[in-house]
């Protein structure tokens, strides 16, 4: 894995791996957070937009530019970051860097493809309100950030979205695409000179811009419960609390300690209570996500509505159990070893090693290895999950929101 700077601050990594498919993509520090209140949703839509023409191209020919020689072009938006990649057959490496060169730099935002594209992300809206396995995570979200940014829907709403035009979309970009907080990264089958080479070519004539605008990290947390009623068969309840941010050094017992509570393996500790031993859930899972200031932990179910106060009692029962009982060596070693597995086999799928050795770079300005990621965890001490729970399932510090 080699890193390398473009003299315009642009940050580059890459793998190589002999392989006929290889990976490429663009990550900018920039999200939903960076709008400002009259902005909300503009982060997501410029990642829609950028598809619908440059200078040189209409919306047609950026997506048969890839996909007519068997590729894949996509893009995602989070609340701190966009991402724009492709997955394509490495005889295709040039083609695909120039083409998401393109419509990062080259876009033109047509008003007619803008209005049209308006409905389309309005459709997207209204989707994610029929679900309310979805919903009820942007809801939690607004109740543990209240005031904050972070708190916003990514998607934004319907009347913002209809004031979006060319300028407001430039002026954003303009102010939140820094050349500082954007990296390149790459896995396949290219020499790294030849990639710098590329880098350089289609990305090295961006103008240098360094972030000088700070992220506004000052919330002040009350927990909250609230019950929504929905027409729904199911109830759905999440539970939470804030957590340590990315940079906290808490990081990794407390992705550690949310894989043994209901990370993705049947057997943690959530699945077995709710779904094996009482059949009170299909699906039941804990999330944690880390943020450049802060974090989130949740706990999601779905049970049947004459359910829901006995699941919560349970649920509550593993947390009281992880509060007060140190796990014991045997334990803790079966879930180190879990956790490492998991990482391990995750690096087998090449998009998503891109996307997270470029997020690593973006974030941290480094790419620790396997083996460092792997010492990391088996440092982790009984005390320091115990310290962590302790402060995540304090009752009087937890938010719950139930639908039914």
């Amino acid at each position: 894995m080699q890193t390398f700077v473009l003299k315009n601050g642009i940050r580059i990594i890459h793998q190589e791996a002999k392989s006929p498919v290889s990976h490429f993509g663009v990550l900018i520090n920039t999200g939903s957070r960076d709008e400002e209140a009259n902005e909300q949703g503009i982060a997501h839509f410029i990642e829609h937009v950028i598809f619908k023409g440059t200078q040189k191209r209409r919306a047609f020919h950026i997506l048969n530019r890839i996909e007519d020689v068997g590729g894949e072009l996509n893009a995602y938006t989070t609340k701190e970051e966009t991402a724009v990649y492709a997955t394509f057959l490495s005889e295709y490496y040039q083609r695909s860097m120039e083409l998401i060169s393109d419509i990062l730099i080259n876009s033109t935002f047509p008003a007619r493809e803008l209005e049209r594209e308006k409905e389309v992300v309005i459709e997207e809206i209204n989707s994610y309100k029929d679900n309310p396995s979805e919903l009820i995570f942007d809801e939690f979200e607004e109740i543990l950030f209240d005031g904050h940014p972070i708190a916003r829907n990514i998607l934004g709403t319907p009347e913002l979205l209809k004031t979006f035009s060319k300028e407001s979309i430039l002026k954003f970009m303009d102010e939140n695409y820094h050349t500082d907080q954007i990296v390149l990264s790459s896995v396949g089958n290219i020499s790294m000179s030849k990639f710098i080479y590329f880098a350089e070519k289609y990305f090295g004539a961006i103008p240098e811009k360094t972030r000088t605008k700070e992220r506004s990290n000052l919330y002040n947390y009350q927990p909250e419960k609230r019950i929504v009623q929905k027409d729904t068969f199911q109830a759905h309840c999440i539970i939470g609390n804030i957590s340590p941010s990315i940079f906290s050094p808490n990081r990794m017992s407390m992705i550690l300690l949310n894989n043994i509570l209901g990370g993705s393996s049947m057997n943690s500790r959530l699945n077995m209570v709710l779904r094996e031993r009482n059949g009170m859930a299909y699906n039941v899972e804990s999330s944690y996500t880390g943020y450049f200031d802060t974090g989130e932990f949740s706990v999601y179910f779905g049970t049947d509505k004459e359910n829901i106060d006995q699941a919560l009692r349970l649920v509550n029962r593993e947390f009281r159990k992880i509060k007060e009982q140190p796990m014991g060596i045997l334990q803790m070693s079966r879930a180190k070893k879990q956790l490492i597995g998991q990482l391990a086999i995750s690096t087998e799928n090449r998009e998503d090693l891109m996307l997270s050795i470029g997020k690593s770079l973006l974030f941290f300005n480094r790419v620790d290895t396997l083996e460092t990621i792997f010492r990391k965890i088996e440092q982790i001490e009984p005390k320091e999950i115990l310290e962590i729970a302790n402060e995540l399932f304090d009752d009087s510090q937890s938010s719950i929101l139930i639908y039914q």
